[in-house]
């Protein structure tokens, strides 16, 4: 067991006893002999017979107990009372309390009154802790003054007391009431369509329904319809993509692409668009929405994956999703009577969450165990939340869940398809899965997502993910909400060409310009892109143009890449980096200087290449990054002109 794997252990241990330091703060006192639990502890086969459900809830019964042994329980520590401990940031994220809503559904499920419990403290922490007398909750207790997550924070408390109110003695209920209508207030004073990213008026269409039709405040809902109208005008024309993650929200790039992040849409956005739809019976929402998911779905890898390699804000993609936002379940399988693939969809995805589950925590990616990294709780936190929304919804699920569910898009052969809005291109040849990627809209950091041509995933059936690109470089763009680097050797995951002048860095994987075509033939799917070698804020590598000519051949047993790039001696020493996905504890056979394998537990992939193959010396022979959770063998080619074959056994 590795350090980092025993300190993480310990951390409950740490919580309850009182060996962190204490902040100045208080904490509420409640009467909770008044309490009454309902609900059975035989639930373990309450949702046999329907797959999305019962694994939903198995999951999320495991996340249960990973917040409660995480929760600070020693009245002594003032300040940290309550709030859910971060083992990763060693401290309480401001959106602890988002974790009352699935405390309670724990609560009535299983009628153990740790979850009630936990639920009222988690409460009093937000109160004492983030709360702001204009109605609000900041993001985070002194590293944040941002306010915006307020909408997150309102919905689950508004959800908590219209499902599971008759959990609380009146005082306390009232008290949250009260609570409730001030956020709404705050909401509906505070927040336009031009509110933060596109997920904040978004979300906030759903929050101010929710607690309008609560409390009857028809201004609320009025509002709430207004913004969901709004958001109406922020789907692409050609793909149907929801943008505006970005700043500004609604400028396009000089290729004309939109401020689209993969991981926020499916996760935030159009799960509260769904939920909005649903409660006011508003059809031109749900038709648009509808539309929207099955155009999102088409970047679904056949393992439940989403392949965000390249949105404005994949800064925050893991394998799974997104880091901080509350999950696709709630959009694809509430909206499953529209397309039964929308059922497999939230199924396999919750499969894969499960899967990346490891001391009842959600961690942030395949590789983080294999890797030694703590998981940050924001995951769980969130995460949570959507799997309740499915549950306490389980009648709809089982009327709507179909006998046989589709195929989902990426599972079919189909060759190419272009999303022209985001100068993104999806391929499946044979087995093969990939992303090809000129999308040239930046978010509010330079080095951001790939681009440049670049093939940021590559995916196989027998090896799964082969490929992933990273950011160009990995930076904190939201401190409190990204886990800090602190491997000595750390580099993107992007296949590139990369020159070092005066220890800065040059690749083609931040050209913008970027051209890219392709061709199908008898032989296969054929892309060339002309890309050239610049820094992050698109300057020419010195002493070269650095064009970069770089093609793929994906046929039925093979992808082959070939890369010539024109840089000059002047132009320092030109390499070719390819990083190939594989944990710690997958086998690498070097065969020869030009042939690696590397075994899978369900087949072998083989890399070979006209120029000497060099792992770069690194512990374990592996690097890792946090986008999107992944070790990978950091391979380099020294040359400035490569072929390489990939193929799998």
């Amino acid at each position: 067991m590795n350090a980092s794997r025993r300190s993480f252990l310990k951390i409950g241990a740490l919580a309850g006893s009182g060996l962190m330091l204490s902040k100045i703060g208080t904490y509420g006192n409640v009467n909770r002999e008044s309490l009454s639990v309902k609900g059975s502890r035989q639930v373990e086969n309450l949702y046999d017979g329907n797959e999305l459900l019962n694994e939903s809830y198995h999951l999320l019964k495991s996340w249960g107990e990973g917040l409660l042994a995480l929760q600070v329980k020693n009245k002594d520590l003032k300040g940290l009372y309550g709030g859910i401990f971060c083992p990763s940031c060693a401290a309480i994220h401001g959106r602890s309390a988002d974790t009352i809503f699935p405390l309670l559904f724990l609560a009535e499920k299983t009628g153990d009154k740790r979850y009630v419990n936990a639920a009222l403290d988690v409460y009093d922490w937000m109160e004492n802790m983030v709360s702001l007398p204009d109605g609000s909750w900041v993001n985070e207790i002194s590293v944040s003054s941002w306010t915006g997550t307020t909408v997150f924070s309102a919905i689950a408390l508004a959800e908590s007391l219209i499902h599971f109110g008759h959990l609380l003695d009146n005082d306390t209920k009232q008290k949250w009431e009260k609570r409730l209508i001030r956020a709404g207030e705050f909401l509906y004073k505070e927040f336009t369509i031009n509110t933060g990213n596109i997920n904040y008026p978004v979300s906030c269409s759903y929050a101010l329904v929710l607690i309008g039709k609560h409390f009857d405040r028809k201004e609320f809902t009025d509002r709430g319809r207004e913004l969901a109208h709004q958001a109406l005008h922020y789907f692409t024309p050609n793909d149907k993509l929801l943008y505006g993650e970005g700043h500004p929200v609604n400028v396009k790039s000089a290729k004309g692409c939109y401020s689209v992040d993969l991981g926020y849409n499916v996760e935030e956005s159009l799960p509260s668009l769904v939920m909005y739809g649903q409660l006011t019976n508003d059809t031109e929402v749900l038709d648009l929405v509808t539309e929207s998911l099955k155009a999102h779905l088409e970047f679904m890898l056949p393992d439940g994956a989403w392949d965000n390699s390249w949105g404005t804000r994949n800064f925050k993609w893991t394998y799974w999703g997104s880091r901080t936002s509350d999950g696709c379940q709630p959009a694809y399988a509430l909206m499953m009577e529209k397309d039964p693939a929308f059922y497999k969809a939230a199924l396999l995805n919750t499969r894969l969450m499960a899967s990346c589950t490891h001391d009842n925590l959600l961690y942030g990616g395949p590789h983080y165990v294999d890797h030694g990294i703590l998981p940050c709780v924001h995951h769980t936190l969130g995460h949570s939340k959507a799997l309740t929304t499915l549950l306490v919804k389980a009648d709809a699920i089982r009327k709507n869940t179909p006998d046989k569910a589709l195929e989902l898009p990426r599972e079919r052969e189909y060759g190419v398809k272009l999303f022209t809005d985001i100068q993104t291109w999806l391929i499946a040849k044979n087995n093969w899965r990939a992303t090809i990627t000129g999308f040239d809209q930046e978010y509010s950091m330079k080095g951001g997502h790939a681009t440049g041509g670049a093939l940021t995933m590559l995916w196989h059936p027998k090896a799964g993910p082969v490929i992933v690109s990273s950011m160009n470089n990995y930076q904190l763009v939201e401190t409190s909400n990204m886990q800090r680097n602190r491997d000595a050797f750390s580099m993107s995951l992007t296949p590139r060409f990369e020159v070092e002048v005066n220890h800065k860095l040059y690749s083609n994987s931040n050209d913008l310009k970027a051209v890219i075509d392709y061709r199908q033939t008898e032989g296969g799917i054929a892309f060339v892109t002309r890309s050239s070698i610049v820094d992050e804020n698109q300057i020419l590598v010195p002493g070269s143009p650095a064009a970069c000519d770089i093609s793929y051949m994906f046929n039925n047993e093979s992808v082959i890449i070939n890369a010539k790039c024109q840089a000059n001696e002047h132009s320092g020493t030109v390499r070719y980096w390819l990083p190939i996905v594989a944990s710690g504890n997958e086998k690498v056979t070097v065969v020869s200087q030009h042939k690696i394998e590397i075994r899978k537990p369900k087949g072998i992939v083989v890399i070979e290449a006209n120029s000497p193959l060099n792992i770069k010396d690194v512990a374990n022979g592996r690097i890792f990054n946090f986008v999107p959770g992944m070790e990978a063998i950091p391979i380099e080619l020294a040359s400035n002109d490569v072929e390489i074959k990939i193929s799998v056994r």
